[in-house]
């Protein structure tokens, strides 16, 4: 499998300081609250509240939580509108960079959006205007940090499971999926004992990736990725930036 941003590129679960994992958290949760408001609390007939349940569950969100957000969602109590709404731009030296956020004020999603990029160096453009170069695919990552774990019988287990592609890469194995059927997998995978590190739908670039060169603009980079992580309304970034080390 070519064309995948690997572990590098992926958000930062594995090691995550305790805030970065509440603040995680919260996010999941708003996606859980939308998608059972959608299509009711049961993940056996939502697939929406299926994929996010599966996403929680690789981020060692507990299930406690998952309950009670649930839950939460259901009851009358909750007055939460939130939509979700995709930008799209690019970084310094033309990175695709698309942002997915889930907002209950379009008008201040959208201000602060567009300051990221043009703070550091890019630009926020039209819908579409990178989406092209991405597919939309189901992503789990195993963890294989003590790489103990048989690259042949973890590609056979994945395929087994339903996986269309596999990928190895060191410390984690990939495991590539329809986006919509990435929760059944990652719940198979769980179930034969793997330990995953990340399971959702990603924007997956086609066209390979960009490696800066220019110190400014990978520190701009950086800098640019860190305040969409850091926005409470911002879900997930995806972008065609090579930043391995």
């Amino acid at each position: 499998m070519s064309g995948h941003s690997k572990w590098h590129n992926i958000q930062k679960t594995k090691g995550a300081q305790d805030a970065k994992r509440a603040q995680a958290f919260t996010k999941i949760a708003r996606e859980m609250i939308v998608a059972v408001k959608e299509g009711g609390g049961d993940p056996n007939n939502n697939s929406r509240l299926a994929s996010v349940v599966a996403k929680a569950k690789a981020a060692n969100m507990p299930n406690d939580n998952i309950k009670r957000t649930i839950e939460k969602a259901l009851g009358a109590g909750d007055v939460s509108n939130y939509e979700s709404i995709t930008y799209e731009g690019y970084g310094p030296s033309g990175v695709a960079v698309i942002v997915d956020t889930m907002t209950d004020n379009r008008n201040r999603t959208a201000s602060e959006v567009r300051h990221y990029f043009d703070k550091y160096g890019g630009n926020m453009g039209a819908t579409g205007c990178v989406s092209w170069s991405f597919e939309k695919k189901g992503v789990i990552v195993i963890d294989n940090e003590d790489e103990d774990l048989d690259e042949e019988v973890v590609m056979m287990d994945a395929l087994d499971c339903g996986a269309a592609d596999f990928e190895a890469d060191g410390p984690v194995f990939t495991v590539y999926t329809d986006p919509d059927g990435f929760a059944a997998v990652s719940d198979a995978l769980q179930q034969k004992g793997y330990k995953l590190l990340s399971a959702q739908a990603e924007m997956v670039p086609q066209n390979g990736y960009i490696k800066l060169t220019n110190e400014d603009d990978i520190k701009n980079m950086q800098k640019m990725l860190d305040m969409f992580e850091d926005n409470d309304d911002v879900q997930n970034v995806w972008h065609n930036w090579d930043n391995e080390d």
